[in-house]
This record gives structure tokens, C-alpha cells and sequence, in this order.
């Protein structure tokens, strides 16, 4: 089995999605009019603005914590450290090239997702690649397909993820036993997710902002005591990047392309930019200024924090601790720790379990939501529908824990690239409502305006909208 996974996920990794991701996000970035660089120095105001509650749905704050909750899990520790041990330290350098071009794809699907939502019998904005496949594509079998991935990937496979690394950690640190870390993790995630959607969004709008600070501070300090040796870790992750540290080996374009691959693996499973995932939540806000590139741009922001800081504070720690040669070994949540104990002594280890704990925790918890609701995509939101997909979800948090590592993150990823090809394909074909949408907003911001998108503009559009999803506010 490991071998056979290990082979699909080659096939997929080592040339389809490489490809789909880059042209993707070069794509939206020359489309939407390079928005993820013009708007950079937006996005302080954008998340203020996300702060204010609007009817009808959460807050936009809420939602980036929501699908922060989903990014920020063992992806940002394991994960980094796992593609520094397979790709070495260039690909760190490939994982910040996918965040920043994965940010216009992000902002494609968000915005999408946005556009395209419409409410649930208790008025609750819902929505997502399956909607926009749907309402936008026309074909419900997309969305039906896509529905199907991701019931398998986030009600399954990437919450044994999260309790596989949970449990690794802790039996490294604590010497907990697996099925104990599983169990209870298992019992405390129903808690909150019988509570539903606005009480998982309550729940990450303060856990996932403290949790993050806690370990991007814990990182920058220890980066800091060693500011010396960071040049030379820079040059390391530059060097190794474009081969030029095998050049003399003749086994750079090797090495290279297990750079890239790794780096790019990785960083989509981390910041999931094009997966499909992060609209599920997006779709949800009653979004200000009310556009649906509003939405885009915090999403946007989510991307940033994910890649280009969290998972480069995790990555300073491995390097900075020596473990910058490449490996075949599949112990990243071990190796994360071993490496801050090698820096700050043996409490780093039990600190990294701890920060694991919040960081899987509030992964499967958003996971689950994202499940749900593609089940109320595909009419399937009855009690015993709900409850079974509870019951699944949980299982597998405790078969995680007792899983061996590498048929998990081979599964993780065959799963991961099944859905980013479908929902890709579906945001490419879109690709002329997302550059609407991008330049509407351009437009009106340009103009001095609150943007207000206005179906009655676009008339093919607002023929494709769910009734009363884009009644007009008042402009502000």
C-alpha cells in the first residue's frame, strides 16, 4: 500500500500539479491585475475592517481564523520539517514561491465562493467550490464530485494527519501513549463541534490569533539570539533552492526538483491556496466592503501568515539547529523538536508538543466544518448524516494517532492533489468572472468609493446568483 500511494502521489506531484499550481497562480496574478502585490500594503485595513459584525453571516475576521484553524496545523511544523528533510533547505525557498503566487489563486476561489453563496434553511450564508461549480460552471456534477473529495480528505484523511503528529509529539515529549492522545483529542473535538458553525467561529477568533503568536514570538526570539548565523542560512536556502550547492556533484536538477516538489507539497497543505478548501469558509462572512474581492483579499492575508510566517519561523528552527540535510526519514514532528531542544534545551520539546496540541486541535475541529458543509451541498444534512460524519471524523482522529507516519502524509497527498486538479480546473474556467470581479473593485477603489457590487451590472452573473444573496446595501 505505501508503495502503491507512493507511486500515485509521484505521478501527480512530479508533473500534473507542479505545473497546474504555477500556471494557476501566474495566471490570476496577471488577471486580477497582480492584486496580491497591488494590495499588499491594504491588508492592515482590510482586516480592521473585517473586525465589524454584518447581518446575515460571521464576520470576516472570524472566517480568516476559521480557515487559519484549518492552515495552521501540523502542516506548519511536521510538514516544514519534513520538506527539509526530503527536499532540503531550498525547499523553503519553494514554499514561499507558492504562497505568494498561490495568494491570486486564493483570492479566485475566495471571491468565488463569495459571489457565488447562498443561505441554508436558518439563513446562514453557505457556499464554496461545489456552489460555484454548480451556479457558475453549470455542472452539478463538478460540485458532486468535488463534494466527494472533500468528505474524504477533511472529514478523513487530514484529520489522521493532525492526530498523527499530536500523538508522535506527545509520546516524544510526555511519553503519552498514542491511543490516549487520540481519544481524548477525539472527545474534546466533539465538544466543539456539536456547538456548529458559529460556535467553532467564536472558538478560533481568540484561539487561533494567541496560538500563532504564541510560536511565531517563541521562533523570532530564538531566531534573534542566533542572529548571527541567520546570513548564512539565508545563503543555504537560496543556494540549495537553484542546486548550486550539488552543482559541483552533478546532481543539481535532481535536487532541484525535489525542491520544488517538496516545497510545493507542503505549502499547499499547509496554506491551501487553490485547494478548494479555505471558500468553504470564506463563502460563510457577510463580508465589508460588500464584495466578494473584499473577501479575497483577507483570505489573501491567511496565505501570507500561514507560509511566509509561520511555516518560515518553524523552518528558522530546523535550520538554525543544523538539520538542513536532506533525509528519507519520516519523523518531522520529532525532528522539530529534537531541533528546538538542541536551542533553547530539553523544555523545547514539551513546548512544540503543546503548540502541536492547539495547532491540530483547532485543525480538526475546522476541518469537520468544512465537511458539514459540503454535505449540505449534496443534501445530506440530516441528523443521521450529520452524526455518521461526526462519528467517522472522530474515528479517524483516533486511528491517527496509531497509523504509521508515511502511508498518512502519502494519503494526505494523493487526496490533496485530487482536489486541487478539480477545483482548479473549475476557478480556470471562471477565470473571465474572477477578472470582473477583481476589476470592479480595482475600478470603485480607484473611484474613491466603498465598493458595492451590484449584480444589475453584469447580467449574465446575476441570472447565475442565489435570490437575495447580493441585495444591496446602502453605500457607506
Amino acid at each position: 500500500m505505501p508503495d502503491f500511494l507512493s507511486f500515485i502521489s509521484e505521478i501527480l506531484w512530479g508533473s500534473v500539479m507542479i505545473y497546474l499550481l504555477l500556471g494557476c497562480g501566474i495566471w490570476f496574478t496577471w488577471r486580477t491585475g497582480y492584486i496580491q502585490f497591488r494590495y499588499i500594503r491594504q491588508f492592515s485595513k482590510s482586516l480592521k475592517r473585517s473586525l465589524a459584525p454584518r447581518e446575515g453571516g460571521l464576520t470576516s475576521f472570524q472566517v480568516l481564523c476559521i480557515s487559519l484553524a484549518a492552515r495552521v496545523g501540523s502542516g506548519n511544523l511536521a510538514g516544514v520539517a519534513l520538506a527539509i528533510t526530503i527536499g532540503g533547505p531550498g525547499a523553503v525557498f519553494w514554499m514561499w514561491v507558492a504562497a505568494i503566487i498561490g495568494m491570486a489563486s486564493s483570492f479566485a476561489e475566495c471571491s468565488l465562493a463569495q459571489l457565488y453563496k447562498e443561505r441554508d434553511a436558518k439563513g446562514q450564508f453557505r457556499g464554496g467550490p461545489a456552489w460555484y461549480m454548480s451556479r457558475g460552471l453549470g455542472m452539478r456534477w463538478m460540485g458532486v464530485l468535488f463534494s466527494l473529495f472533500l468528505l474524504v480528505a477533511y472529514g478523513l484523511i487530514f484529520n489522521t494527519v493532525q492526530a498523527n503528529s499530536t500523538a508522535h509529539a506527545l509520546k516524544y515529549a510526555f511519553n503519552v501513549p498514542g491511543e490516549v492522545t487520540g481519544v481524548v483529542m477525539a472527545f474534546v473535538a466533539l465538544l466543539v463541534i456539536m456547538r456548529g458553525l458559529k460556535g467553532a467561529a467564536r472558538l478560533s477568533q481568540w484561539l487561533v490569533p494567541c496560538m500563532a503568536l504564541l510560536w511565531v514570538v517563541a521562533c523570532l526570539l530564538i531566531t534573534l539570539w542566533h542572529i548571527v548565523e541567520l546570513p548564512s542560512i539565508v545563503n543555504l536556502i537560496i543556494r540549495s533552492a537553484f542546486g548550486w550547492q550539488e552543482a559541483a556533484a552533478g546532481a543539481a536538477g535532481y535536487t532541484v526538483s525535489q525542491a520544488i516538489t517538496s516545497g510545493f507539497q507542503r505549502s499547499m497543505f499547509s496554506n491551501e491556496a487553490g485547494m478548494g478548501s479555505t471558500p468553504n469558509a470564506a463563502a460563510a462572512a457577510a463580508s465589508f466592503p460588500p464584495h466578494p474581492a473584499a473577501q479575497g483579499i483577507v483570505q489573501m492575508i491567511g496565505v501570507l501568515i500561514d507560509t511566509v510566517v509561520i511555516c518560515s519561523a518553524s523552518a528558522m528552527v530546523v535550520l538554525l539547529a543544523g538539520h538542513g540535510t536532506k533525509t528519507t526519514s519520516y519523523d518531522g514532528i520529532q525532528l522539530i523538536q529534537h531541533a528546538m531542544s538542541v536551542l533553547v534545551g530539553e523544555w523545547g520539546a514539551s513546548f512544540v508538543a503543546i503548540v502541536m496540541i492547539l495547532f491540530a486541535f483547532t485543525s480538526v475541529v475546522a476541518n469537520y466544518i468544512y465537511a458539514e458543509n459540503n454535505l449540505i451541498f449534496l443534501r445530506w444534512d440530516k441528523p443521521w448524516a450529520i452524526w455518521l460524519l461526526r462519528i467517522a471524523t472522530l474515528s479517524m482522529v483516533v486511528l491517527g494517532s496509531l497509523l504509521s507516519l508515511p502511508v498518512v502524509w502519502q494519503m494526505a497527498d494523493v487526496i490533496m492533489a485530487l482536489m486541487a486538479i478539480t477545483n482548479l480546473t473549475a476557478i480556470l474556467l471562471l477565470s473571465p468572472v474572477v477578472r470582473i470581479i477583481a476589476l470592479d473593485y480595482l475600478r470603485q477603489r480607484k473611484l474613491g468609493v466603498t465598493p458595492v457590487f451590484d449584480p444589475d451590472y453584469y447580467p449574465e452573473i446575476a441570472q447565475q446568483l442565489a435570490p437575495e444573496s447580493w441585495d444591496q446595501p446602502p453605500r457607506q
